[in-house]
């Protein structure tokens, strides 16, 4: 009997795992249960050892070293799930706003993939919805260039709508001239994405929220 009841419990627990309806089981959640228990006594008893060897200020300092940590790795955490400040937007180079960009478009829920090559940056993605996006990006320095200069150029490495299915997208962390917004204009299925519309990306807002159509 007892190991006929043995067999049972084995063939439910097997046909509730099938129907994903059985918990997981301790060997599974351990490894989680064992980090979340070092990542809350391992602060604390590294203040008692500091408190017992240093005394008051000991404690002191370990409790700002802790903070200024726990502080740097939410920003982390935070530019890692694409949402910037605007002061890290403005230390950002050429390869980190291509980073920066394709974070924040997995955080919309979109597929990307970097199609960058021979120095000119380039992301593709896709959308549950099917849409595609080409997205480009006018350089970094040029931010800090004369608007009335010419620079209708780059942007034309984004191509022309029409072609394919895809929406094109030029990302820039300055302003437009009214050149290239004039370009865009006339291309059809060209969004340019220019600082103030940029920080609002990085804040929260989807491309949707900033006019995307597609």
């Amino acid at each position: 009997m007892p190991g006929s009841r043995r067999s049972q419990r084995q063939r439910a627990v097997s046909e509730l795992r099938a129907q994903g309806r059985y918990g997981p089981e301790l060997r599974e959640v351990l490894p989680g249960f064992l980090a979340l228990g070092a990542a809350v006594f391992a602060p604390a008893l590294l203040l008692a050892w500091l408190y017992r060897t240093f005394g008051v200020v000991g404690l002191l300092l370990g409790v700002v070293g802790l903070a200024a940590a726990g502080a740097a790795g939410w920003r982390v955490v935070r530019r890692r799930g694409g949402h910037y400040t605007p002061a890290e937007l403005a230390r950002l180079d050429d390869p980190g706003l291509v980073v920066a960009a394709a974070r924040m478009l997995r955080r919309d829920g979109w597929h990307v993939t970097d199609l960058t090559e021979h120095g000119s940056p380039r992301l593709y993605a896709r959308d549950r919805r099917g849409r595609e996006l080409d997205v480009a990006f006018r350089p970094v320095a040029a931010a800090d260039e004369d608007e009335g200069a010419p620079g209708a150029a780059p942007l034309r490495e984004a191509g022309r709508a029409g072609v394919d299915r895809l929406v094109r997208v030029v990302v820039h962390r300055g302003n437009f001239s009214r050149e290239d917004v004039r370009w865009a204009s006339r291309q059809g299925g060209v969004h340019l994405l220019d600082s103030r519309q940029l920080q609002r990306w990085a804040d929260g807002a989807s491309l949707d929220d900033l006019g995307l159509s597609g």
